[in-house]
């Protein structure tokens, strides 16, 4: 892959995973619920997630995709009813964590198995691997679209938890954490709107 091909490539998957979407808004809710330490396993999940979806694409599941459109109509709305079942766990909860109550922050596993369902994870792991694999050398470019995300999607997902823990000492009021988390449970419904048309 030519070094220009590859600095393209970092850019793409830099914007993809920096601009919001159903992970980041997850990650900056538990930022400010549950602080930045705790919601390093969610970063985490998703990184190693999303590198394990990206390379099934490059190996084989984006053609399935093409093949079976109803797979991916299948995932779209499990994914959606996911998101809507953890948009209700954010916009209900009303105080902020700090370890010792019943709430916890999205695990590791939990985390990494989302992004097999979250429509937008798909449509960026389909499209690098359209766009930046080479035919005459795929094996070996899909291994490098696959770096390329690994290096930039965690360090980029991470400034979300870092902004919503930022946030968390003006939040403990519990009228505007009330209305934050609300905020974050509406823009997170409002993220599944163009990944499920």
């Amino acid at each position: 892959m030519p070094l220009e091909t590859f600095l393209a490539l970092v850019l793409f998957a830099f914007t993809t995973s920096i601009t919001p979407g159903p992970n980041n808004m997850m990650l900056f809710a538990s930022g400010v619920n549950f602080g930045f330490a705790r919601t390093v396993p969610h970063m985490l999940g998703i990184g190693v997630g999303f590198f394990t979806l990206l390379i099934g694409v490059g190996f084989g599941l984006g053609a399935l995709l093409q093949t079976v459109p109803i797979v991916y109509t299948i995932l779209k709305f499990a994914g959606g009813a996911y998101l809507l079942w953890i948009a209700w766990k954010i916009g209900s909860s009303r105080t902020l964590s700090d370890g010792k109550a019943g709430a916890q922050p999205m695990s590791f596993l939990a985390a990494a198995a989302f992004q097999w369902v979250n429509p937008k994870a798909w449509v960026m792991a389909v499209t690098a691997m359209a766009t930046y694999t080479n035919p005459d050398a795929y094996w070996m470019t899909v291994l490098l679209v696959g770096v390329a995300f690994a290096l930039v999607n965690v360090p980029s997902v991470s400034t979300w938890a870092g902004f919503g823990s930022a946030l968390r000492e003006w939040l403990s009021v519990p009228a505007r954490l009330k209305w934050f988390n609300i905020t974050m449970a509406v823009l997170l419904v409002a993220s599944l709107w163009p990944m499920l048309k």
